[in-house]
């Protein structure tokens, strides 16, 4: 299934964080990010100035939200940096592989 049309399942702390074949799975469907170390998702992307940055923030912030899953986002002019993992269990779940997917279909 698509991760991007799947939702963002809450989890608790405790439960299980994917393992290193299953994030071998889901990389395919999420072109351009990258695992950090068995513990983030890490991605870079380049806009062609601030306000549009800013613009995909924005648009981020709004799917984090609407998710109930919220990334951390560091950016300036023309960059923007996305680190994603569950704080709960201070890892990888399939929420964050969903919320990868999401951004991934941003257009601004």
């Amino acid at each position: 299934m698509d991760l991007a049309k799947q939702t963002c399942i809450p989890c608790r702390e405790g439960a299980p964080k994917l393992t290193e074949a299953e994030l071998k799975a889901f990389l395919p469907q999420l072109p351009g990010w990258e695992v950090i170390a068995h513990h983030h998702l890490s991605r870079s992307l380049r806009f062609i100035d601030f306000q549009t940055a800013l613009d995909w923030v924005n648009a981020a912030g709004a799917i984090c939200e609407a998710e109930n899953h919220h990334a951390e986002f560091s950016f300036g002019w023309g960059h923007v940096e996305v680190l994603i993992y569950t704080h709960k269990v201070d890892g990888l779940t399939q929420a964050d592989v969903v919320l990868a997917a999401k951004l991934n279909v941003i257009n601004v």
